[in-house]
């Protein structure tokens, strides 16, 4: 009677040894860090970011960016996804890829919440509504009064993007109706508004910070409960008098799913240690971007949250891959 608990014991033990064995070995190789969006945007200025906060964090160790990108992020999410749970590969995924697409794309070829590991919640940023200064308005509350005179058209970088999703809250909390324009390439969207093409755009802070500083736009909004401490001349939309447009576009590091315990716990140590590293901390100000930090199961209940308030505001405001 004695024995069987021992025995039990015995046979538990190898079943546990071969995670942390393979925790103590990580990384053989290099680690390969999917951005599931293009060179030069936002995201991709994240990745790289976040692969040097990897590299330092192991010593040196090698982390390869690889763009893959299309489908609003869905072809880079899906490879990691199906990927080896080794912890050599590992997605920095959007609130696109895992709170939005999902209620645009009825063929989605991932869950957002079943198919991925979650790691940590990482970066975030504002959104603000510039305008050209030719448009005649300096404030949410004459953009307003304008939109209710004559059609306004409303830019942002995608279709689901956060700046999609800002344009329909404008319309819940105001009742005006704006022309979205989305363009497949923020950058793109950034020209034609310095070019009078379009009216006013939804966009980061890092793309459109410049040209309010240079005054070629101007900020009538951003998001959040406090200004941004790099253009602290833009009211927040609560300023304005409409909180209710506070979406924050973040980024989230994810793994393939079933990745060992030990090697989640170790990567979302490293990557919270480097959120408030000084190398970190200058290339997010330069960037207007915030770390966020926490743990895995943290990650998971921030994005479920998400999962569940976009799900209503793109019911609502009947948006479609098509928009």
């Amino acid at each position: 009677m004695k024995r069987r608990p021992l025995l039990a014991l015995g046979l538990a033990a190898p079943a546990i040894a071969p995670s942390r064995a393979q925790a103590q070995a990580w990384p053989d190789r290099p680690i390969r860090l999917v951005v599931p969006f293009p060179g030069g945007s936002s995201t991709d200025i994240l990745g790289r970011i976040a692969a040097q906060q990897v590299s330092r964090g192991l010593n040196g160790a090698t982390v390869i960016v690889d763009n893959r990108a299309g489908a609003g992020g869905t072809i880079g999410s899906q490879y990691v996804a199906q990927a080896a749970p080794d912890g050599l590969t590992l997605l920095l995924g959007t609130i696109g890829t895992h709170s939005v697409n999902p209620h645009l794309m009825p063929n989605l070829p991932y869950d957002p919440m079943r198919d991925f590991t979650p790691i940590i919640a990482h970066s975030k940023t504002k959104i603000l509504l510039v305008v050209r200064p030719q448009l005649g308005v300096r404030s949410m509350a004459e953009f307003v009064a304008l939109a209710r005179t004559r059609p306004l058209s409303v830019a942002s970088s995608g279709t689901g993007t956060t700046g999609h999703l800002a344009q329909a809250l404008l319309g819940e909390a105001t009742g005006i109706t704006t022309t979205h324009v989305p363009y497949r390439d923020g950058a793109r969207a950034v020209t034609d508004l310095l070019s009078g093409q379009i009216d006013s755009m939804f966009y980061h802070t890092q793309f459109v910070r410049s040209h309010i500083e240079s005054g070629t736009m101007l900020g009538l909004g951003i998001t959040g409960n406090t200004r941004s401490d790099v253009l602290p001349g833009v009211p927040t939309f609560a300023e304005g008098g409409l909180p209710v447009i506070n979406i924050e576009a973040w980024w989230a590091i994810y793994a393939p799913p079933r990745l060992p315990a030990a090697l989640t716990q170790r990567l979302n140590a490293i990557f919270n240690a480097a959120l408030v590293e000084p190398e970190t901390r200058t290339a997010f100000a330069r960037n207007g971007v915030e770390g966020m930090g926490g743990s895995p199961e943290d990650l998971a209940n921030f994005q479920r949250a998400e999962l569940d308030r976009w799900r209503e505001v793109i019911r609502r405001a009947n948006i479609t891959a098509d928009s």
